[in-house]
């Protein structure tokens, strides 16, 4: 065996054991949203605290570095895409941006975001912002101390958005974006201006909980999610969490008058699931068996949420099916009503439940406040207001609550800054894979009328989740559908699903 082949079995192990210590960290952190008694909050920040400090140290071990520069000068490094090159280019990326980063600065981080996260908990649940302010306050000025130290290009919040979506800039981010917005504005307009109106009632009729629960494990587990691998429990905010190669928890919350927030939510996460458990085990912890970057793992929750999961094929199958399952509710709604229902766009106030014509701009709305609190340019006193004007300018609607505000989502409070431009990323991916795999496949609406949903979800689990970090996520669009990144495939999609309902064109 030559000596370059040793170092890379050492590097390997290295890694799979850092990968357990995330692992124990994940089952820590489920468990603290959704099972933790409430009086357990601060000494389960003291067990994350020191287990992001041991994984930091095991990040950043001066081993490290002696065995890339043997390995980057190997004939392994030849193939950038390859199982051996990808794992050495992103141990090399992430060594250099985790040695960048104080010890202590990455355990205050991981202290003062776990007890931030547990006080956005209560504070939402009060409708108080001044109970999360003083934390909030703190986990800004951190992760301003987290940018200046990582390093950037032009923006302090690059350095933030390359944690989640690597090789994306603020600038690009922007720009795609404000494309996005500036054809996603008049298509809500004209769709406000056509006069339809949806019938919305549908969706606030009585849906038993237990049913919601029955039917979202039964649709979940229909369209691939593996139970046997994986479990759905309930939270305060929806996520899904990889605890392992054979263990993927998902999360949703119920409401009993409105149908979408929990069964929406379950696609949603169970894509993110389906992309979890599509990764290749024997390489869990190394890049090959990594998820690409979090624009691409929300495409695939995008995805089986909206392209499947709102579309008329997908109820042909389901809604004789839902109403069985809701008889009082659906059992006299027709296909042409539920569907319309289910896709009407309105702007509200709250993102995990907004259509997909204004979901976007709920993005753009935190894309661009979450800058300004990076860059000093917004104060998080003055975020209440903030966040009200651009609702109020971007949406035309003005929460009365910051429960329903600035209080609606848990990412800020996690430390999670940066993460929030992914959703749209993701949007725009999804429109393009979905294009790409109905013309792969000759056709999927008809499959999906069927309920055959194992052609999209080996398709996907091919071409996107076995390729792990093998390539960049712009390589990875370019490999998969022939372009770039665009905004024309989710437009041409969302005309085609909403002219016609809505009488335009």
């Amino acid at each position: 065996m030559r000596s370059w082949e040793r170092t890379l079995e050492q590097l390997c192990v290295h890694l799979r054991e850092t990968a357990l210590l995330e692992s124990i960290r994940s089952v820590l952190q489920w468990d603290e949203r959704t099972m933790m008694p409430a009086a357990g909050g601060e000494y389960r920040a003291e067990s994350l605290t020191w287990l992001a400090g041991s994984i930091h140290r095991r990040q950043t071990d001066p081993r490290l570095e002696d065995w890339l520069v043997e390995l980057e000068a190997s004939p392994l490094a030849n193939d950038p895409h390859g199982d051996a090159g990808a794992t050495i280019r992103e141990v090399r990326r992430e060594y250099d941006r985790q040695t960048r980063l104080p010890q202590l600065l990455v355990e205050q981080l991981a202290r003062t975001t776990v007890r931030g996260e547990q006080a956005w908990v209560e504070a939402r649940a009060n409708d108080s912002f001044a109970m999360l302010l003083p934390w909030l306050k703190e986990i800004f000025r951190l992760k301003r101390q987290q940018a200046e130290a990582l390093g950037y290009r032009q923006s302090p919040y690059d350095a933030l958005l390359e944690g989640f979506e690597p090789g994306a800039s603020t600038t690009e981010v922007a720009t795609v974006l404000e494309q996005l917005r500036s054809e996603l504005v008049p298509l809500v307009r004209a769709i406000q201006d056509s006069g339809r109106q949806a019938p919305r009632g549908i969706l606030q009729r009585r849906f038993p909980r237990d049913a919601q629960e029955r039917f979202g494990r039964f649709v979940a587990a229909a369209i691939g999610f593996d139970f046997a691998r994986g479990r759905l429990d309930v939270t305060a905010h929806p996520f899904c969490s990889s605890l392992g190669p054979h263990d993927c928890r998902i999360t949703t919350r119920y409401d009993e008058h409105f149908f979408p927030s929990a069964f929406f939510g379950i696609l949603h996460e169970a894509g993110h699931g389906i992309y979890d458990q599509g990764l290749r085990p024997d390489q869990y912890g190394l890049a090959p068996g990594s998820a690409l970057s979090l624009g691409i793992h929300e495409s695939q929750s995008r995805l089986w949420e909206n392209q499947v999961g709102r579309g008329r094929a997908f109820w042909q199958h389901f809604l004789p099916l839902a109403a069985r399952e809701f008889p009082e509710a659906l059992n006299d709604v027709s296909l042409d009503d539920f569907c319309f229902a289910i896709n009407a766009v309105n702007p509200s106030l709250i993102r995990v439940e907004a259509d997909e014509a204004t979901y976007n701009l709920h993005i753009v709305i935190r894309f661009e406040l979450e800058q300004a609190l990076i860059t000093g340019d917004l104060t998080v006193e003055d975020l209440p207001a903030a966040w009200n004007e651009r609702y109020r300018r971007n949406l035309g609607i003005q929460p009365d609550s910051d429960r329903d505000g600035v209080l609606q989502d848990i990412h800020w409070s996690a430390g999670l800054i940066g993460y929030f431009p992914t959703y749209s990323l993701g949007n725009l991916y999804a429109a393009q894979f979905f294009a790409q795999v109905d013309e792969d496949l000759g056709g999927i609406e008809p499959q999906l009328a069927r309920g055959q949903f194992g052609p999209l979800r080996e398709w996907l689990r091919e071409r996107i989740h076995q390729v792990g970090r093998c390539y960049s996520a712009d390589q990875l669009v370019e490999k998969v559908t022939g372009g770039g990144l665009s905004q024309r495939c989710l437009m041409s999609y969302l005309h085609r699903r909403l002219d016609p309902l809505y009488g335009l064109g």
